[in-house]
């Protein structure tokens, strides 16, 4: 009777094993980072940003990484000057250097400090590096699962556009070009009301909800967050404080912060702008360190799963499909 149930229960291990490989193969795996700008000084990077690129080439070689979302901040403290900037050589490609990531793409969009030099230049990039995807201000993506019909769209918002610089400041100035703005904000709804994808990501420099030196940016909470709820988007994604947050409001609606690509901070400036049963994982306040956000998409779910750069997973929520609008 023993042996049989050792039986039972290896051929029952063997199983969920084989499950778990399924569910593996099918996932799409994506990498959240921002602001991993370096510095403008030699050697124009740090060694947490060092430390980053690390688990990245961990995750590539053990889980898969299918592609990199960079969402802003690519070189601080004022982006690049034209496509031939050394900043690209010594703050990306020697940093994220390793084989494992020499194909997988990157996509992105622009943070405030990326602003403050040569935008075009960063989107010319992309004819110079066959990983560095810079189509445009904004544009957005589209995905299935591997082996599956489970869809999935990301929008790539410019949030400076749409509310403008922070020169320094806590809260951005306001759109430099509020008619840029406008279309840019109609794009975003025509984009979410069309979308019958089964996951949306609604992808930003700019927090809607962060606990963290910034703090919530008061143009998104009353612009960009009514269209969220509104079309059910699955999560939105974000850097500009140099943390790891998940954040998820009372009716589900939830927001990443991956910011600390460059730099672990611990402030909790605006921990009390956030409601606190909202406030389900900070790196700041679990006392974990910064690292990189990492996301599945399969049949079942969306995971997104925080790690630090020691490869410790620190956090992890699940996220169910949306039901269609």
């Amino acid at each position: 009777m023993d042996s049989l149930r050792c039986v039972l229960l290896v051929l029952c291990f063997q199983n969920y094993w084989n499950w778990l490989q399924t569910l593996e193969e099918v996932a799409l795996r994506f990498v959240v980072l921002a602001d991993w700008g370096g510095v403008p000084f030699p050697p124009y990077y740090t060694p947490h940003e060092e430390a980053v690129a690390a688990e990245v080439d961990r995750l590539a070689q053990t889980g898969g990484v299918d592609f990199i979302l960079s969402l802003g901040d690519h070189f601080y403290f004022s982006g690049v000057k034209n496509a031939e900037d050394p900043r690209f050589k010594h703050t990306f490609e020697r940093v994220f250097s390793q084989p494992s990531l020499l194909d997988i793409p990157w996509y992105l969009i622009a943070g405030n400090h990326d602003h403050k030099g040569n935008i075009s230049a960063q989107m010319a990039y992309s004819d110079t590096s066959h990983r560095w995807n810079y189509p445009g201000l904004y544009y957005d993506l589209q995905f299935t699962a591997p082996h599956t019909n489970v869809s999935l769209s990301i929008l790539m918002i410019d949030t400076v556009v749409l509310c403008g610089n922070t020169d320094d400041q806590t809260q951005p100035s306001g759109p430099e070009n509020p008619r840029d703005a406008e279309q840019h904000w109609n794009w975003i709804r025509s984009k979410l009301a069309s979308s019958k994808s089964d996951y949306v990501v609604v992808a930003g420099h700019y927090p809607v909800w962060s606990i963290g030196n910034h703090g919530p940016t008061s143009c998104l909470v009353d612009r960009l967050r009514p269209l969220l709820k509104k079309y059910r988007v699955t999560v939105y994604l974000c850097g500009h404080d140099h943390n790891l947050q998940f954040i998820r409001e009372d009716d589900g609606s939830s927001y990443v912060v991956s910011g600390s690509g460059a730099v672990s901070d611990p402030a909790t400036t605006h921990r009390n702008s956030v409601p606190l049963s909202w406030q389900l994982y900070s790196s700041p306040v679990n006392h974990t360190a910064g690292g990189l956000t990492y996301l599945q998409v399969n049949e079942h779910q969306m995971t997104v799963t925080f790690k630090q750069t020691d490869g410790k997973c620190v956090y992890q929520a699940e996220l169910p499909a949306r039901q269609h609008v």
